[in-house]
């Protein structure tokens, strides 16, 4: 089974987006847990075995096995391998120390409010680092380098509300933020669609509109949990609004 080729999602009224070598190994082997073809309490094949079964590199299994552990099907022993503690369906991943639920539930009552503070308190430093930021992380590639400007600008967002207890709260979150981004983008392919977002909340601060940052930031936490949910319940409301993606393993043959 060769999984290291990306392919194209079905066909939708939007641009489709390809599907990775990583998320294909990763509905392969979710979609074998899930029907039990390893149970509650297996072991999975050694990292070598995957590679050579499904003929992908050993980083891009390794992404894989760290999306399982996120969604909680399967926990990483030291020395012993990676076993399944959980047959699904997934409902509340965890980044670090915090379920996407909690994480998501203190961002809208705490980075809601703090863009409309930024929007009347920003200085024009703040503005202009925003800015440099923002236009960084348009150009910018790497999953890794986007993902650690992404929390830097939440940061410095709360930074701009001049209220330090704010900074303090998403310090905290920091992490696992950085990990619910990096799952995002591996999976959801949110880079894109997260720079629009990001600049229409900049544009409001810069008009030092209130209404409009706090309406922006809204709307951008709303396409996180929407993403989120397109991800792991695919068959959900949110994942067909998101656009129906075709199952990554649909066509192939082992």
């Amino acid at each position: 089974m060769n999984l290291s080729d990306s392919q194209t999602g079905q066909a939708v009224p939007s641009v489709p987006r390809r599907v990775s070598a990583m998320e294909a190994v990763l509905a392969h082997l979710r979609r074998a847990i899930e029907q039990g073809e390893y149970a509650v309490g297996d072991k999975l094949p050694s990292e070598a075995e995957l590679c050579r079964r499904l003929e992908v590199s050993r980083p891009v299994l390794r992404e894989a096995l760290r999306a399982l552990q996120t969604m909680g099907l399967t926990a990483s022993r030291t020395g012993k391998g990676t076993f399944v503690i959980s047959n699904g369906p997934v409902e509340d991943p965890t980044f670090g120390d915090y379920t996407a639920s909690d994480l998501l539930e203190v961002r809208r009552h705490i980075e809601i409010p703090v863009a409309g503070y930024a929007a009347v308190r920003r200085t024009a430093e703040d503005l202009d680092h925003l800015s440099h930021l923002l236009e960084r992380m348009e150009r910018e590639t790497d999953t890794t380098a986007w993902v650690a400007m992404d929390t830097l600008f939440h940061l410095t967002i709360a930074q701009a509300a001049r209220n330090p207890v704010f900074r303090k709260v998403i310090e905290e979150i920091r992490d696992a933020l950085a990990r619910q981004s990096a799952f995002l983008n591996e999976l959801g392919g949110r880079r894109e669609q997260a720079n629009r977002e990001h600049r229409a909340i900049v544009e409001a601060l810069s008009d030092g509109s209130e209404p409009d940052a706090t309406a922006a930031m809204s709307h951008h936490l709303q396409r996180v949990e929407t993403t989120l949910t397109s991800i792991v319940r695919p068959g959900s409301e949110a994942g067909r609004a998101t656009g129906d993606m075709q199952s990554p393993m649909e066509g192939q043959q082992e």
